[in-house]
């Protein structure tokens, strides 16, 4: 047999629990997630085109896996990730991703979560899953997620999905359904600072901010330190303008939070933060959170067509949205082809030299 590609797959996923009976393993447990992922980045969306994909590419994925039986078939692979632990599986991913990613000092790592929507099974009387992702925004990479069984559990999914991480140095933002004192803790508690949108789930804390900014607007901001920034997008036949002021006085903060409940809390404007900074690097980071919608969810939705997936049994719902992710983060991470995604997933499913590429990151 060939020296096997340096992919990494081997590296990361070879210690999973295997879920089978061990009688009942034709097939090595690696090769099926080795083959699962290739066949994802190359754009195969169901058991049924990731068991086409290799057979299609039997003998190349022979110069690297064993397959002691051949390729899998569809039922084997929708039987495997529906049994699969999830979590093993995600903490794989993260170490794969920990492993190629370099987080830039100050980089914004966006917390949102996604529905995937066909995911809801009738039948099962089960709900569609959601699954909370951190983005790191200047990487163009998913760092991990994880499963809530609805929206309303974000609150206890972002502090699991921060344990995971190890996001020292970086600015994580988060929206109102994360803006929560313990989880500010422990973003400052792990070496990174926060910019938190407040609405009113957050009643007095809102209030307080609206009250101050409408006070300092009021008196002309005389007497009040704080910081102005403003930019200006044109395209699409639209001008968008944004402006962002902050108000880094003590004695304001201390008026919002008089017991000092908000770690280190530094910075007040229609979000907090940590970090003493102008309002022009805070107006940036927020927009930077946006990126979460356009880079990440959008393009899982339309070009991965996650929104469509039917894959419905035990955890084959949120094992093939980790497959999506892994195979979202090598094609965004392979630059030399310059084009789209869609155009990478195609090219990697014609050529295995650049799949080989944009395993290899």
């Amino acid at each position: 047999m060939a020296q096997p590609p340096k992919t990494t797959i081997l590296d990361h996923f070879a210690d999973l629990d295997d879920p089978r009976v061990e009688r009942t393993r034709r097939h090595k447990l690696v090769d099926i997630i080795a083959i699962a992922i290739c066949a994802t980045i190359c754009g195969a969306d169901s058991w049924v085109h990731i068991e086409l994909f290799g057979k299609s590419k039997l003998a190349w994925f022979q110069t690297f896996l064993e397959l002691p039986h051949g390729i899998p078939s569809h039922d084997t692979f929708g039987d495997v990730f529906a049994r699969l632990d999830p979590v093993q599986l995600q903490n794989s991913f993260v170490s794969w991703t920990q492993a190629i990613a370099e987080l830039l000092p100050g980089e914004v790592v966006a917390i949102d979560g996604k529905t995937a929507r066909r995911s809801y099974d009738p039948a099962g009387n089960k709900g569609a899953i959601h699954l909370v992702s951190a983005w790191a925004t200047q990487n163009n990479l998913t760092l991990g997620q994880v499963k809530t069984e609805e929206k309303s559990n974000e609150i206890t999914a972002i502090p699991q999905l921060l344990e995971m991480l190890d996001l020292n140095g970086c600015i994580v933002t988060i929206d109102a359904m994360g803006c929560q004192r313990e989880i500010a803790q422990q973003i400052t508690a792990g070496g990174a600072d926060y910019v938190l949108a407040v609405k009113e789930n957050q009643g007095r804390l809102h209030e307080g901010i609206r009250d101050l900014f409408q006070g300092a607007e009021a008196w002309g901001f005389d007497g009040v330190p704080y910081d102005y920034a403003r930019t200006v997008d044109k395209g699409h036949g639209r001008v968008e303008r944004r402006e962002c002021w902050t108000i880094t006085a003590t004695d304001c903060l201390d008026y919002l939070d008089p017991q000092g409940q908000w770690s280190q809390l530094k910075a007040a404007v229609r979000v907090v933060g940590h970090r003493q900074t102008g309002a022009e690097q805070l107006l940036a980071a927020i927009r930077s959170h946006w990126s979460i919608e356009n880079s990440l969810h959008w393009t899982l939705d339309v070009t991965f067509r996650e929104d469509q997936c039917r894959v419905r049994k035990d955890h084959g719902p949120q094992n093939l949205a980790t497959l999506r992710q892994i195979g979202h983060n090598r094609l965004k991470n392979e630059s030399t082809l310059k084009v789209g995604i869609q155009g990478k997933r195609l090219n990697a499913g014609w050529d295995e030299d650049y799949l080989r590429k944009v395993l290899l990151g």
